[in-house]
């Protein structure tokens, strides 16, 4: 395993594209601990990548926190990597995962509830957005500290729609025959060779969102699994048509394989996709790009009621049954999800784009007041109408997006979810058979978990 040690006087490592969640403490959402000192040697596994953003909060723990020595390893979460820890009793004292694990880890008895952590070192939980902290909740019990929060739009090529004389008016997802139609007219399909895509539905990893968009909840408010519901049945049956529609499953995802979609030849920067629904991470990438070929739009993703929706990811700090340092594992949880933190991260994201001449496209954090702060002190509005439409649609659905509801066996019905889309995808079962035998699957896992953890 990689490590990588961060002395008190580094100010600059590592998270991901885009920053995004956030809790804020009772004191003005302040890094500083109330509890006892942190102090010795913090390791981390799961917490990768390297950007300002991060930087400009692990400077701030370094510069609260002198005492501690954090290290951990470059790479994501890893499931084997993390339980084979524990059951070893060697774990970390921290573990960054996406939120919709956290439910499996609690209930398989290897993370630890976080009343203490909350009460030591004052932490408002009722600052979080509730869908992040829902996500992090089993029986009551929190057992993480939620940071990126990750929204939805769709993004369009304005210049394909020109071309083919398409109004933006049409890129919507109330009229699903009426999208299908206006994909086609996007697309560019020669028997079953992709050249153009024209609404990419983003499956498998988006199914929880048509499922949404079509009145299905996949997990019940008690954790147990809900997947073959004829509404989910029927948002699976559409948004893989439009799959069918452009090429197959296989030729539409080797060329979707071939994006570039960090770089000039990004998907909407030559024409490559018309419009796909896209997390808010990626509107910062693009900004790059902004008057160099791309003429970007955007328009909400919406239910069948034609209310904009999201579904909401993210990450969030836990710390392993068997933690060794608690104390300076969960002052960091604090720490880099405070107001200070993330106002720091922005400061530091302004001047970086500033630095390119491009333009800040807002930070997307679970602490409300942070975000609040955040665009009334950095975000302005931006020349390019496309990205401006972009932003207001990201911002406009962070109260209102949802997230899966927590499970126990949260891991396994992703799992199950996922490979059913995927085998409709491959044409070897309906979405009915799919879904059904999806639905099985997870329930099995479920009754074997419930009531544990």
């Amino acid at each position: 395993m990689r490590t990588r040690t961060l002395p008190a006087a580094v100010a600059a490592l590592a998270l991901a594209l885009s920053a995004c969640a956030g809790v804020g403490a009772r004191q003005a959402g302040t890094a500083a601990s109330t509890g006892p000192t942190p102090q010795g040697a913090l390791n981390i596994m799961g917490f990768g990548g390297d950007d300002e953003v991060a930087g400009a909060r692990i400077g701030l723990f370094s510069k609260t926190y002198p005492q501690v020595s954090v290290t951990h390893n470059k790479g994501d979460f890893d499931a084997q990597q993390f339980l084979t820890a524990v059951a070893s009793g060697n774990p970390p004292d921290l573990v960054y995962m996406d939120r919709n694990l956290i439910g499996t880890y609690a209930a398989k008895g290897v993370l630890t509830p976080l009343k203490d952590c909350i009460s030591t070192q004052n932490i408002d939980m009722s600052a979080y957005r509730q869908a992040a902290v829902r996500s992090v909740t089993l029986k009551g019990a929190v057992y993480g500290i939620p940071e990126f929060y990750v929204v939805t739009t769709n993004l369009v090529d304005g210049r394909v729609l020109a071309q083919a004389g398409v109004p933006l008016s049409d890129i919507q997802t109330k009229d699903w025959p009426a999208l299908k139609a206006t994909s086609a007219k996007l697309a560019k399909v020669q028997g079953s060779t992709v050249q153009r895509i024209g609404f990419d539905p983003k499956l498998p990893e988006m199914f929880p969102l048509w499922a949404q968009a079509n009145g299905a909840t996949l997990v019940n408010d008690n954790g147990s699994p809900n997947l073959a519901t004829p509404q989910a049945v029927q948002a699976l049956a559409f948004s893989s048509s439009l799959i069918n529609d452009q090429g197959g499953w296989s030729s539409f995802q080797a060329f979707r394989g071939s994006y570039d979609i960090f770089g000039a030849k990004n998907p909407l920067t030559v024409d490559a996709v018309s419009v796909t629904p896209m997390e808010n991470w990626y509107v910062n990438v693009l900004t790059s790009y902004a008057g160099k070929g791309l003429q970007l739009q955007s328009t909400p993703f919406t239910d069948t009621s034609g209310k904009p929706i999201s579904m909401v990811g993210g990450s969030a700090w836990a710390i392993p049954k068997g933690a060794k340092n608690t104390t300076a594992a969960c002052a960091w949880a604090k720490t880099m999800t405070s107001t200070d933190a993330w106002m720091a991260a922005a400061e530091a994201r302004k001047q970086k784009v500033d630095a390119k001449n491009t333009f800040f496209t807002g930070l997307f954090t679970a602490n409300k007041a942070a975000d609040e702060q955040i665009k009334q002190k950095y975000l302005t509005k931006v020349s390019d109408p496309g990205f401006q439409q972009a932003i207001d649609n990201y911002y406009a659905v962070l109260d209102t997006g949802v997230a899966l509801n927590p499970s126990p066996a949260g891991a396994e019905i992703d799992a199950a979810w996922k490979s059913a889309v995927t085998r409709v995808l491959e044409g070897q079962q309906t979405p009915q058979q799919a879904l059904d035998q999806a639905q099985k699957e997870a329930q099995t896992a479920y009754d074997k978990v419930k009531g544990n953890g």
